[in-house]
């Protein structure tokens, strides 16, 4: 059983940066595709980014697209989001995720394709 923790939230101004960190214990996620999500206040929980195992084609939201960054340190079986020119709209708990079936592009933007969830860290951005 794999199990996910998340680090690295806090609060931020807007323009800042922040690197998520998504710690995996239980087992190796080297063959699992990786994703992180996000959930305000108020709204559903949407895809942010994910990765895949091997070559690691990544995959990002069209609003996150050229300022986040998923990365993975295999050596420390943790996957990382990169966060930068962060903006108020970018407030949520951001979850990681895990899956070790293979899906669809498109799938692996939908979260019920994924086995394995941490427990969320707060992104808070202010104005």
């Amino acid at each position: 059983q794999v199990q996910l923790v998340e680090s690295g939230g806090g609060l931020v101004q807007a323009g800042g940066s922040l690197r998520l960190s998504c710690a995996a214990s239980g087992g190796t996620t080297s063959n699992y595709a990786m994703g992180w999500f996000r959930q305000a206040p108020g709204k559903e929980r949407e895809f942010v980014a994910a990765r895949r195992w091997g070559v690691g084609n990544t995959y990002y939201a069209d609003s996150v697209k050229g300022r986040f960054t998923i990365f993975r340190d295999s050596a420390k079986n943790t996957v990382y989001l990169q966060m930068n020119s962060l903006k108020p709209e970018d407030t949520a708990v951001y979850y990681c995720a895990a899956t070790p079936f293979y899906y669809s592009d498109y799938d692996l933007r939908q979260g019920p394709k994924y086995d394995y969830w941490g427990q969320g860290t707060q992104v808070t951005v202010s104005s």
